[in-house]
């Protein structure tokens, strides 16, 4: 059973996600703006909680791919923070009028956007992850449930009380985020249909899973990062280099660092030698195919490793005939997450784009692109490889729902069938003039 005392913070919670939901964009806007200078203030707090925790990490011999995200240093509070005067900046997500018509005169239909309510987000290490989702939760109106893993428990609670703390002191006050410590609320956390509108599980591929598997509650996220890169035979080896190393290396520890480097079978004498060497320097442990054991030194790879999501300095390295074998190969192997090319080819560019079903799918770039941030969201909440609701990096868009608002002068449906009845005119109406939210006319 929930204790008594979570129940009411949940409770209270659903409740402060209705005024957060009519909230002004200023006002949310001087919200995330307190919370931003918040962080700074306490950051000699945030700091020493997580050196703990990192500490503790260690003792306790967790992966070194969960102890890098598990570090919040100087840098990382600059880019959260960066990250929430972004997200401050972003147009209004709140009631924009997504379309608009005529059904008849003086009978008008629009769909606006609202938020969907209670968020709550379960996650392993990343505390960067806990302060970006509390600053798209700001923006978009929604309130949140945090739970975090125990390896990061000094730093959540430190973060989150410099929020609360700073909360306080705005009109919307601190009631929309509430952290939860206990193991056994993640059980229950999958149980609350009622009080949770939308989960979104951040963590290893077991743990997502997991969850996935334990709620009926609506689920935003991945559960594998299964990335790749093809180097085609028409590809400018100058630009392919730097982008292998930059996929790989610049975080392997991200969901987004490839695993799979596929190179055309007509590059293995020129490309991979050096392909090869670079991995080496960068200390990138490789395992490589048949024709990649006879052009460079690695360990043979087994069928099994196309499927390992290392997080870490090792890759996969496979020789293919033709694009349509990267393609099927990425097909079979690879969890929708992001996917590249390298090709001076528009042809082969744009089957590619068109052929490979992952949530984001580049060219002639790392696929350490695929990042709200990077992509302007300001932050994001996570990668969805789901097709319903939202895809990719999800921002802002990908945290609101929808309704219908119709505005008549009397309109009864029994006028629009039968013998004499009247026709719809349905017209389409331009989203830029004043919603009937915000007053506009019938």
């Amino acid at each position: 059973m929930m204790s008594h005392s979570v129940k009411e913070r949940i409770k209270a919670l659903k409740e402060s996600s209705r005024v957060l939901g009519v909230s002004t964009n200023e006002e949310r806007i001087d919200l995330l703006k307190r919370v931003a200078a918040g962080l700074r203030r306490d950051w000699p707090t945030i700091r020493k909680a997580n050196e703990q925790d990192v500490a503790e990490a260690k003792e306790q011999k967790i992966g070194a791919a969960l102890i890098k995200r598990l570090v919040f240093d100087e840098q990382k509070l600059n880019e959260v923070v960066l990250g929430l005067e972004q997200v401050a900046a972003l147009a209004d997500p709140v009631g924009k009028v997504l379309q608009r018509r005529l059904l008849d005169d003086g009978l008008i239909l629009e769909q606006i956007s609202v938020p969907i309510g209670v968020i709550g987000m379960i996650f392993e290490s990343r505390p960067d992850a806990l302060v970006q989702i509390v600053g798209l939760c700001i923006k978009s109106g929604n309130a949140i449930i945090l739970k975090g893993g125990s390896e990061a428990k000094r730093t959540n609670l430190a973060l989150v009380e410099s929020i609360k703390q700073s909360s306080r002191g705005s009109s919307l006050g601190d009631g929309y985020v509430t952290l939860l410590e206990s193991h056994g609320d993640v059980k229950e956390m999958l149980k609350m249909n009622d009080e949770i509108d939308l989960l979104i599980p951040r963590g290893s591929n077991a743990f997502v899973t997991y969850v996935m598997e334990n709620t009926s509650i609506p689920v935003l996220g991945h559960s594998d990062g299964i990335c790749h890169l093809y180097i085609d035979e028409q590809a400018d080896l100058k630009k392919a280099l730097p982008i292998v190393i930059d996929a790989k290396t610049q975080y392997p520890a991200a969901c987004n660092a490839i695993e799979t480097l596929l190179v055309h079978a007509s590059l293995v004498d020129e490309f991979l030698p050096e392909v090869g060497k670079a991995l080496k320097e960068a200390n990138v442990t490789i395992h490589g195919d048949e024709r990649t054991q006879a052009a460079i030194e690695c360990i043979p790879l087994e069928e099994g490793d196309y499927f390992n999501e290392y997080l870490s300095l090792e890759l996969n390295i496979r020789v293919v005939d033709s694009l349509e074998e990267a393609i099927g190969h990425i097909e079979t192997y690879g969890s929708h997450h992001t996917d590249a090319i390298v090709s001076e080819n528009p042809e082969a560019v744009r089957r590619f784009f068109t052929e490979v079903d992952s949530a984001d799918v580049f060219a002639n770039c790392s696929t350490r692109f695929a990042d709200g941030f990077r992509f302007g969201f300001g932050a994001e909440v996570g990668i969805s490889t789901t097709k319903i609701h939202a895809r990719g990096p999800v921002g802002l868009d990908g945290l609101m729902s929808t309704k219908f608002l119709l505005a008549g002068s009397g309109q009864i449906v029994a006028a629009y069938s039968g013998k004499d009845a009247k026709r719809y005119l349905h017209k389409n109406l331009s989203v830029d003039a004043p919603s009937l939210v915000q007053g506009g006319s019938v």
